[in-house]
């Protein structure tokens, strides 16, 4: 089964898709070091570059006929942490989006957004994208996912917006959760935390005793490389996280108070398994975490998708083993 991808980020749908048996024919991403990150990790990967690395100026036409177009559409025109200026907000690429579906017309779309999209205030603008697919031949769905229901050690709800084509439309189900409960924070990190033989790791990871908040990766205009606003720190400090800042290395020996994470704990927790690395120092690496659409729940939708096409589908529960 072969895809595309939009707005690709750091790579975490590109990954969870590709575990699920997708090949990847194109990566669209404007930020370097996202693109650095795709690159770094995948380097068989077409990686678009130069002017096409815009979503606005990228020409879908040369993948005429490919299985997926998936992508991870920027989430400020429906966060609540925005102005949610919907179709308003010059960030919108849904419309951009749309005109790549009808020059490749692939068989099915996924797209990744936050849970604002389903907010009352943007209900006509659903009907209109629901509209929009239906005259391209697609019929649309979309439904609210928390990463925890899929292994994922964190509390994050994200839409995903499945359109089938009309003739394969009754083919998809809607992945179902697992009958697992995710491991706490504490123990899911505890290896990382004690890294530098930090003494005090033992008692951290028994406070630490419950999945994580929703990891918030803020945007260049806004957020930093700390875990969110003030009540996102203060969910993070009843585990026993300073969630002003992200550190550089895990707790010294002799640390005493309540540790920071790092980049490379924050991932773990994300559902990125050890091996991804992220370019960049500490704040962009930080940002492109914390965008990032789990790999588990990505893995879990392409698992769906590939049975309705009717692909070879990998199990999700061994694809990060």
């Amino acid at each position: 089964m072969d895809s595309i991808e939009l707005c690709a980020g750091a790579g975490g749908q590109a990954l969870g898709l590709e575990q699920s048996g997708f090949d990847h024919h194109a990566l669209v991403e404007i930020d370097e070091s996202c693109r650095q990150t795709l690159a770094l990790n995948r380097p068989h990967w077409n990686v678009v570059s130069g002017a096409q690395s815009d979503l606005e100026h990228f020409v879908g036409k040369p993948y005429k006929g490919v299985d997926l177009v998936a992508g991870g559409l920027p989430c400020p025109p429906f966060s609540v942490a925005g102005k949610q200026l919907g179709k308003d907000d010059e960030r919108n690429l849904f419309p951009h989006a749309l005109r790549i579906v009808d020059e490749t017309r692939p068989k099915v779309i996924l797209i990744e957004n936050v849970r604002g999209f389903l907010d009352p205030i943007f209900a006509d603008y659903r009907e209109e994208l629901r509209q929009s697919f239906r005259t391209l031949g697609y019929q649309a769905d979309w439904r609210l996912l928390n990463a925890r229901d899929f292994g994922v050690s964190q509390s994050r709800p994200r839409v995903a917006i499945i359109a089938m084509r009309n003739d394969i439309s009754d083919k998809f189900a809607w992945p179902t959760p697992l009958r697992v409960t995710p491991i706490t924070v504490g123990k899911l990190i505890l290896d990382q935390m004690k890294a530098n033989n930090w003494i005090g790791a033992d008692a951290w990871s028994q406070r630490a005793n419950a999945i994580a908040p929703t990891i918030v990766g803020g945007s260049k205009k806004h957020g930093g490389p700390d875990l969110g606003p003030t009540r996102a720190r203060a969910a993070w400090a009843v585990l026993g996280v300073d969630g002003r800042g992200i550190a550089n290395e895990p707790p010294t020996r002799d640390f005493v108070g309540m540790p920071r994470l790092t980049t490379q704990m924050v991932a773990r927790i994300q559902g990125f398994p050890d091996d991804w690395q992220f370019y960049g120092k500490k704040t962009a690496a930080y940002r492109q975490i914390g965008n990032a659409f789990s790999p588990p729940v990505a893995a879990a939708l392409g698992q769906a998708l590939g049975l309705a096409l009717g692909g070879a589908v990998r199990s999700r529960n061994s694809a990060f083993a």
